[in-house]
């Protein structure tokens, strides 16, 4: 990995799945220009599958995630509170 490069700690909501891991993120870009300028897919890596409704689905090491199917995404750290 690039030593310019961080892992982001994201939550990223699809109609049917809560998928939390990492993105590979380049120190001081924002969340928001990363995605503006990825391709069609999002790699994330260290990856736990949620359905919507809190079932537990899957870990993995790689995902790829098609940005179209990306309802909400933003940073762990930003989440206040939530519900299991």
């Amino acid at each position: 990995m690039d030593e310019d490069a961080g892992k982001q700690k994201v939550v990223i909501f699809t109609r049917q799945f809560e998928i939390r891991g990492d993105l590979n993120i380049y120190q001081g870009v924002r969340l928001t220009d990363y995605m503006n300028e990825s391709n069609s897919f999002i790699s994330v890596t260290n990856v736990e599958v949620k359905r919507q409704n809190g079932d537990f689905k899957m870990k993995a090491g790689f995902l790829n995630v098609r940005k179209d199917d990306i309802e909400m995404i933003l940073p762990e750290s930003s989440v206040i509170s939530s519900t299991p």
